[in-house]
């Protein structure tokens, strides 16, 4: 049987995390402030919320965990909300994407297939109460993916087209020219 297994699953988020790289890059260090909203992050803290979140997988994943339960999850979400504070520059922004990136990447890609098959049992109350761990690792490029969206559009907001966008319009012209 063929599926996707963990050096799929690691060249996936590669592509996605470079992608968000390229948003990073795109963006002017002095737009890094921009808030879309009052009460939502700015693009610095986004970007450094993307460029930390794998480190939560990482955790739950390189400790071959089974269960979820007994995980602090306040002191946990208070640890990596404190170092997302941390003030950044646009070339440290880049770089923790790039560093945490490939970290991950790495990891996942020498995963097994028996470590990917394994079921997570979820805390009580949990919905649903177990997950398949290829689903929780997979679920770290989407939530990558979820927010990327959120800065595609506020490139757009700020007069850049995304480069997505740049990417396609030049494969349409030069198919018009054919």
């Amino acid at each position: 049987m063929t599926y996707y297994g963990a050096k799929e699953l690691a060249e996936s988020f590669r592509t996605v995390r470079k992608n968000t790289v390229s948003i990073a890059e795109d963006i002017p260090e002095e737009k890094y402030s921009f808030k879309a909203a009052s009460d939502v992050r700015s693009v610095e803290k986004m970007l450094t919320h993307i460029a930390l979140s794998t480190r939560f997988q990482h955790l739950i994943h390189g400790e071959k965990r089974m269960t979820m339960e007994g995980l602090d999850f306040p002191a946990l979400f208070q640890e990596m909300s404190a170092e997302e504070a941390k003030p950044r520059t646009k070339a440290e922004v880049i770089a923790l994407l790039k560093q945490d990136g490939e970290k991950w990447a790495n990891f996942v890609a020498g995963l097994s297939d028996d470590f990917l098959g394994q079921t997570i049992t979820m805390p009580q109350g949990g919905t649903p109460p177990t997950r398949l761990r290829f689903d929780m690792i997979l679920a770290a490029k989407e939530h990558e993916m979820h927010h990327r969206g959120q800065l595609m559009l506020i490139e757009r907001l700020l007069g850049i087209v995304p480069h997505l966008t740049r990417q396609m319009q030049e494969r349409m012209t030069r198919a018009q020219q054919k």
